[in-house]
């Protein structure tokens, strides 16, 4: 299955069956915005790090992409940083979206939007992970390089967080999703800051 594919099975995962006239522009923004965020993220430390980014051409099977690239020979810790912020910020926003509310309050579609692209997002790259499959600047590629760890490790450790913050969307007041979701995300910045 294409990465556009399981973002867009992901977007629907989360929609509402019914309310498309006022839901659809606010989720839209929502999953725009968690991809913003995402390789905003990659550029912040690129900057930090005077990495030199810049945009370069990829493909994800037959489909055409981009990635925010950066120059070559970067220190361990600083490549694990680089690569891993996009994992990192989205889990950041969804903390944000799924603690913020009681149990009872309904999610924005605009949240939903921010959720869907995180969990859509992680499983794509889980599914390269595990395949070793996609471009070359795919961000598990580049943490596991930096880290020197399985490249399948980093598809896990990406994906738990986005399966528990599903469940955590579907079960507000599941105890074991919200620490399951949390220490999974605790796990994986673990690996991004404490590599070998």
């Amino acid at each position: 299955m294409t990465r556009r594919a399981l973002l867009a099975l992901g977007l629907l995962a989360l929609a509402p069956p019914a309310r498309a006239g006022g839901f659809w522009k606010p989720f839209l923004a929502g999953a725009a915005s968690g991809f913003a965020i995402h390789e905003g993220s990659h550029l912040l430390f690129d900057l930090a790090f005077d990495a030199e980014p810049r945009l370069k051409g990829v493909s994800f099977g037959p489909i055409p992409f981009f990635a925010v690239t950066h120059r070559n020979g970067l220190p361990s810790n600083q490549e694990a940083l680089i690569s891993g912020a996009g994992f990192l910020s989205q889990h950041v926003t969804s903390e944000i979206v799924l603690t913020r509310r009681a149990p009872e309050d309904e999610v924005s579609p605009f949240e939903k939007g921010l959720l869907a692209f995180h969990v859509a997002t992680s499983v794509a790259y889980a599914g390269a992970a595990f395949t070793r499959y996609g471009p070359h600047e795919r961000d598990t590629r580049g943490i596991a390089d930096a880290t020197g760890t399985d490249e399948r490790v980093i598809g896990a450790l990406v994906l738990a967080p986005a399966v528990f913050d599903t469940w955590r969307y579907k079960r507000p007041n599941s105890r074991a999703a919200k620490w399951g979701s949390r220490l999974s995300k605790v796990a994986y910045l673990g690996v991004i800051l404490f590599k070998d």
